[in-house]
């Protein structure tokens, strides 16, 4: 095999076992629930809760003892017979909303709903705003004829290096050093 094969296999293997590492969950063999129906669930709602001493991974992800007990706790209130509702309502009740991966739509989590659209919107609108100013300003250069004043000052920049629109075009530039075009 020649070197750059090498290297795409070497890379690709390398993305494989990084992302197949991903798939570990933290759910230990002794945690599983006889019923596979009831851990399914189990599984389920452990995807949906925070732990509470990573805060930005599931229980379902978590190594953490905390993440564990309530794992233990999930699948306890399963086994009783509590409803996905009823489980997920006894852990809010007992550790917050903060508990919810994913909050529910609520007075209290109206601004973490509605935030992320308002700026998107704001945003946008500055974007619109800025494009349609840089267009006005590009035309307004463009279509602006020198005034009187302009074009004298010009004609005396022009005559002082040397050039003369008059020569210019028929008999070319003064200056040797300069060319046509």
């Amino acid at each position: 095999m020649t070197m750059p094969w090498r290297r795409l296999i070497r890379c690709l293997t390398i993305a494989w076992v990084i992302a197949s590492s991903s798939l570990a969950f933290a759910v230990q063999p002794d945690e599983i629930m006889r019923d596979p129906a009831q851990e399914v669930r189990a599984r389920a709602l452990s995807r949906e809760l925070r732990c509470m001493v990573c805060q930005n991974q599931s229980i379902d992800d978590s190594d953490a003892p905390l993440a564990r007990d309530l794992r233990l706790l999930v699948r306890e209130r399963i086994g009783a017979g509590d409803s996905d509702g009823q489980v997920i309502d006894f852990l809010t009740a007992r550790y917050g909303v903060f508990v919810l991966l994913k909050p529910r739509f609520q007075a209290q989590t109206l601004l973490l709903w509605l935030l992320p659209p308002v700026a998107l919107g704001i945003g946008a609108a500055l974007l619109l705003l800025a494009v349609r100013r840089r267009g006005r300003a590009m035309s307004g250069n463009e279509s602006a004829p020198l005034s009187f004043e302009e074009q004298g000052r010009l004609a005396e920049l022009i005559d002082d290096k040397g050039f003369s629109s008059s020569h210019q075009a028929a008999d070319g530039p003064r200056d040797p050093s300069i060319t046509k075009v």
